[in-house]
C-alpha cells in the first residue's frame, strides 16, 4: 500500500498537481457523520507514546468539507487519513496538545504522564488508516501512531444515544455549510447560574467579535452556548488547596504555574459537546480568579470574572483558533520552546532561521535587528526582540499586540493577517484544485 501512495503522489506532482493541493470531493469520501478519535498521549521527555483509547460517532459532521487534505497552521502534530486500499491522503489536520507543552516541564525530566487527546474527523465511507504524528520542537517526529478504522465497526460508540446537551444559539452564520462553528462551554457554572453563563457568553461574544478580523467576517461564525451544570460552583484551586466538583475537573496551578487554568478531562468535554454543532470550542469558567489557556484545535478556555476577562479570552482564541504564539518574554527566564536554528511553525514569530514567507515584506531593508522600539512609532513593524517567552533571539512584528499584553485592544497586522488566513481557509471558496 505504501508503494502504491508514492507512486500515486509521484504522477501528480509530474503533472503540476502539489498531493495535498489536489481537490478531494467530500461527498465521494465520506458521510454527513462527526467521527471522534479518542488517543492517550503518554511517556516523557525521553520517550513518548500514542494509544488509541475508543472510537465514538455522532449524526452530522460540522468541520470543513474543502481543503480536505490541507491544513492552515501546521501545528506541534498532524492527524493525516489514507484510503486503506490505495494509501490515498484524503484528510489531514493539524493541532497542538497540552502533552507536548508539559514535555518541556521540569517534571517531564523525571516523571512519565497520561493525558487524553480527542480529535474529531469525517466519517469515511471505506476503510482508512489514520496516522497522528507528535513534533518536538525541532519539527521533529516524536512519536507516531497508525491504526485502521473501519467505518462499520460495531465497537463504535453512538454518542447520540445519550442524548443532547441543553444549549442555545447564539448567532447563525450566512451560509451554514461554509462557515465557522464555535461553542461556548459551561464549566463551574450551577443550574442556578446559568442565566450568568449566558450574560458571560455574551461579553466573551462581543469582545471576541470587536476584534478585526472577527468583525468583518462576523457573518461566518455560527455559534452556541451549551448550558451543561456542574455540580458545584467555580473551578479548583489546588495551590489554595480549594477542590471543586465542576462538569469538567479544570483548574489552576497547570504544571504548577497559578494563573494557567486548563481542563485534561477532554473525553467528558466532547461527550458534553455530542449532537451539538461545534469544531472549536471557548470554556467558560465561573471564576474571579485571573487566568486561562488556548491550544490548537483543542480548547480555549478563561476565566469569566477577572477584570481582564475580555482581553484573555480573545488572547486565548488566537492561540486555538490561528495557531498563534504569545508575543511576550519572562524576564529573567530563558525558555527552550523555540530553537534558535529553527523557524517556528507560528506566523507571528521568528528566529530568523528562515524567515522568508512571514512579514519579511514589510520591514524595510534599513531597519535594524534587532528594531529599537520608538514610542512615536509604535505601528512600524520591524524585528523587535522578546516573544515566545525569550528575552532574546525570537522575534515579533510590532512593538505590541493583543498576543503580546492585556494594554493593546487589537490585534497586531500580522497576527490580523494570519487570522484572516484561517477564515478564509474554512469559509472562502475553492480555487482551481483546491
Amino acid at each position: 500500500m505504501k508503494l502504491q501512495f508514492i507512486i500515486t503522489a509521484a504522477m501528480l506532482l509530474c503533472l503540476g498537481v502539489p498531493a495535498q493541493a489536489r481537490h478531494i470531493d467530500f461527498d465521494t469520501h465520506f458521510s454527513d457523520t462527526t467521527l471522534r478519535l479518542n488517543y492517550i498521549f503518554s511517556g516523557n521527555a525521553a520517550c513518548q507514546h500514542i494509544a488509541v483509547s475508543n472510537y465514538c460517532k455522532s449524526a452530522h459532521w460540522w468541520g470543513k468539507r474543502h481543503r480536505l487534505a490541507q491544513v492552515p497552521v501546521e501545528g506541534n502534530g498532524q492527524l493525516t487519513m489514507r484510503l486503506h486500499r490505495t494509501g490515498e491522503v484524503i484528510y489531514r489536520n493539524s493541532f497542538s496538545t497540552l502533552f507536548q507543552e508539559w514535555l518541556t516541564s521540569p517534571e517531564a525530566q523525571v516523571a512519565s504522564r497520561a493525558f487524553e487527546n480527542v480529535f474529531l474527523v469525517p466519517m469515511p465511507v471505506d476503510t482508512v488508516d489514520i496516522t497522528v504524528d507528535l513534533r518536538d520542537s525541532r519539527h521533529r517526529v516524536a512519536a507516531s501512531l497508525t491504526h485502521q478504522v473501519v467505518p462499520s465497526d460495531i465497537l463504535t460508540r453512538n454518542t447520540d444515544a445519550a442524548g443532547t446537551a441543553p444549549h442555545v444559539v447564539v448567532q447563525r452564520a450566512a451560509d451554514s455549510l461554509r462557515c465557522i462553528h464555535i461553542a461556548y462551554v459551561a464549566e463551574g457554572y450551577t443550574q442556578a447560574e446559568m442565566a450568568t453563563f449566558l450574560a458571560d457568553v455574551d461579553k466573551a461574544n462581543e469582545a471576541l467579535f470587536a476584534h478585526e478580523p472577527f468583525k468583518s467576517n462576523r457573518n461566518k461564525f455560527s455559534i452556541v452556548a451549551v448550558t451543561a451544570p456542574s455540580a458545584q460552583s467555580g473551578t479548583s484551586e489546588p495551590g489554595n488547596g480549594v477542590w471543586r466538583n465542576t462538569l469538567l475537573q479544570s483548574h489552576f496551578d497547570t504544571f504548577y504555574s497559578d494563573r494557567y487554568l486548563t481542563t485534561l478531562a477532554l473525553n467528558r468535554l466532547h461527550d458534553v459537546l455530542a449532537g451539538i454543532p461545534y469544531e472549536h470550542i471557548i470554556v467558560l469558567v465561573n471564576s474571579s480568579k485571573y487566568g486561562g489557556g488556548g491550544i490548537l484545535n483543542s480548547y480555549d478556555l478563561s476565566s469569566t470574572h477577572h477584570k481582564a476577562f475580555a482581553q484573555v479570552i480573545v488572547h486565548e482564541f488566537g492561540h486555538s483558533f490561528a495557531g498563534l504564539a504569545d508575543e511576550y518574554a519572562y524576564a529573567g527566564e530563558e525558555d527552550s520552546t523555540y530553537p534558535r536554528d529553527v523557524e517556528p511553525w507560528e506566523p507571528n514569530i521568528t528566529t530568523l532561521a528562515h524567515f522568508k514567507g512571514k512579514w519579511e515584506q514589510l520591514v524595510a531593508s534599513h531597519t535594524p535587528v534587532p528594531t529599537p522600539v520608538d514610542s512615536a512609532r509604535l505601528d512600524r513593524p520591524g524585528l523587535y526582540e522578546g516573544a515566545g517567552y525569550s528575552l532574546k533571539g525570537v522575534y515579533r512584528a510590532y512593538p505590541d499586540c493583543r498576543m503580546r499584553s492585556n494594554a493593546v485592544p487589537y490585534f497586531c497586522p500580522v497576527c490580523r493577517k494570519a487570522i484572516e488566513r484561517v477564515i478564509d481557509f474554512y469559509t472562502a471558496p475553492e480555487a482551481d484544485g483546491q
